[in-house]
């Protein structure tokens, strides 16, 4: 006997999922969809309200989504790909509940993939705030973020960050390869989408030069870039251009006399924060790029750039009061 379900086939793709963030009518933000098949898994708790209103546009709930993967981690081979849309009006926090691991791979030609497509609608938010992403030995990983901003105008806040494996195990960037691609379209109805940002990170095992990677690394055990655009992040964009305007350079000098200025709370947290970053042997820089600030950070641990950029985030403090404590759970 032949039992037919009564169900339909389902369509649903093995490592793909899907989240999209609606208005229900008058102006309450709602999540409309949230899917997913194994080896992902999101995780979405109860949508909070903003601790603090800029204006008309704030929406009256903010949401949250965790991405993982069952078992820790990515396994050799797996492929994930994620589908988030944000309607006007919505704001969305994306988050991990502990660093991405990478398992090795048996093969350097098997390659873990992992690729996120976002539409952001204008007077909507992303932040997405991660763990770094922890490559084993001998693993191999290709990720992708490709965010589109309708007519330009939606605003982004997304971390991008690898570390250089187990420390505890001895692993310094033992990795087959790894390669993340960071891309920001502008996109409309009437006109073709246009690319205003890509950003590349490719490590390979040996390089055009043979030299390894631990040794191109220069005993750095973090690397992470920062994308930080529009009118939500207006203040924290300028906050980290300012901060990096005010780093010490190489063959500065005090022309003036010994006079001690006093200086003012803010300085006395911008001296203790860049004596911090020296004896965590942190580096950084940033740069306007087409409407863009783009931020480039390397540590020599990954607490370095941790508690650096939580303490960048909390100076300025305009996302906690828009996103709440969730937005920077990664940083605590």
């Amino acid at each position: 006997m032949t039992f037919t379900s009564p169900f339909a086939a389902s369509s649903a793709k093995a490592g793909h999922g899907s989240i999209e963030l609606a208005i229900l009518p008058p102006d309450t933000p709602v999540l409309r969809n949230i899917s997913y098949q194994y080896p992902l898994k999101l995780v979405a708790p109860d949508g909070i309200p903003p601790p603090e209103g800029d204006d008309d546009n704030t929406p009256r709930l903010i949401h949250t989504v965790f991405l993982l993967t069952y078992g820790g981690g990515i396994v050799a081979g797996d492929s994930i790909n994620l589908n988030v849309s944000l309607e006007s009006k919505t704001r969305l926090v994306l988050l991990t509940q502990g660093s991405t691991k990478i398992f090795k791979t048996p093969d350097p030609t098997l390659v873990s993939r992992q690729h996120m497509s976002v539409h952001v609608a204008p007077n909507s938010a992303l932040v997405y705030l991660p763990d770094p992403v922890q490559p084993f030995a001998q693993s191999a990983f290709s990720q992708s973020q490709i965010y589109h901003l309708e007519d330009g105008k939606g605003s982004l806040c997304v971390c991008d960050w690898v570390t250089s494996g187990r420390p505890a195990r001895g692993e310094n960037w033992d990795i087959h390869a790894y390669t993340s691609r960071n891309e920001v379209w502008t996109c409309s109805k009437d006109v073709k989408k246009r690319l205003l940002l890509r950003d590349n990170l490719i490590l390979d095992k040996h390089g055009r030069t043979g030299m390894r990677l631990s040794e191109r690394m220069d005993s750095y055990a973090v690397f992470g870039t920062l994308i930080i655009r529009g009118r939500v992040f207006q203040s924290l964009s300028q906050h980290f251009m300012d901060e990096f305007d005010a780093l010490p350079r190489i063959g500065g000098r005090n022309w003036g006399d010994d006079v001690q200025v006093e200086l003012s709370a803010k300085e006395h947290r911008r001296v203790k924060r860049q004596q911090q970053e020296t004896a965590d042997g942190l580096i950084w820089s940033a740069a306007n790029v087409r409407g863009f600030v783009l931020v480039k950070f390397a540590s020599r641990e990954v607490e370095g750039s941790r508690h650096w950029l939580r303490d960048m985030l909390r100076e300025e403090g305009s996302m906690l009061k828009s996103f709440g404590e969730r937005a920077v759970l990664c940083l605590k």
